[in-house]
């Protein structure tokens, strides 16, 4: 079954179940398709979990009763409840958590094969979108991945977003086991090639005015090399706000 069957819904995660619904697409994305592996993660159920699920908000994206894309939200209050952001693990974040700003980290975003191309994850932006306005953010962060940890087979798009969209100081977090993102000159990048090998979600937010953290991080139990992306809204202009909140209340 593919996109169009019936209307796509987007909304919370309402009890364990649904929470549990998600988890299991995570797992056919993150496990299954791109090789990941974490402690909690339950493969004879087919769950994808870690410790961190209780404290986030679970935005889905539902054709009819099916879960089909997700998206985890988690506020400071609710970070402070976890004991630190999920991210803390692979970025120091305290240009953040000093800037006295409204913080809202995004984490494990996927779409179900079928939905991919479509207008799921369009949908899912704008439920990101009515719930940022709703709970007043400023700074949207979390780590987004490179599929595999060859970082000289990465070192082209890695070397563009630390030339062309480094964060700016006062929001700039850093990896803690630092893998560095400056292995070619800005000169030699062959920018067409590199945009080719940016994720679409990374190249998503780079057309929001999102920027990437110093360093990346390699994360060997997920098989992925990351980068912390950051978005500041009041940094956004006429036409990226347009993009973010079209559809959503002002």
């Amino acid at each position: 079954m593919g996109e169009g069957t019936q209307a796509i819904s987007v909304r919370l995660a309402r009890d364990s179940a649904e929470i549990a619904a998600a988890q299991r697409l995570r797992y056919e994305v993150f496990v299954e398709e791109l090789g990941g592996d974490g402690p909690l993660v339950d493969h004879g159920a087919r769950l994808e979990k870690d410790r961190f699920d209780p404290f986030f908000d679970h935005l889905l994206a539902l054709d009819g009763d099916r879960v089909i894309g997700v998206y985890r939200l988690l506020r400071q209050d609710q970070a402070e409840a976890a004991g630190q952001f999920y991210s803390e693990d692979e970025y120091d974040l305290t240009a953040l958590k000093r800037s006295g700003r409204r913080l809202l980290e995004l984490g494990r975003s996927c779409l179900h094969r079928d939905y991919r191309g479509g207008t799921a994850m369009f949908q899912l932006w704008q439920g990101l979108a009515d719930y940022v306005l709703a709970h007043g953010i400023e700074v949207l962060f979390g780590t987004a991945s490179f599929h595999g940890t060859d970082v000289e087979g990465l070192a082209g798009p890695l070397s563009f977003l630390h030339h062309r969209h480094l964060a700016p100081a006062d929001l700039r977090v850093r990896a803690r086991a630092f893998q560095p993102m400056d292995l070619v000159p800005e000169a030699a990048i062959d920018r067409r090639q590199a945009m080719r090998e940016i994720p679409a979600l990374i190249k998503a937010y780079l057309r929001l005015g999102g920027c990437v953290g110093e360093g990346a991080f390699i994360d060997h139990a997920f098989n992925t090399t990351d980068v912390c992306l950051v978005m500041d809204t009041a940094r956004m202009d006429g036409r990226q706000r347009a993009l973010y909140t079209r559809g959503s209340a002002e």
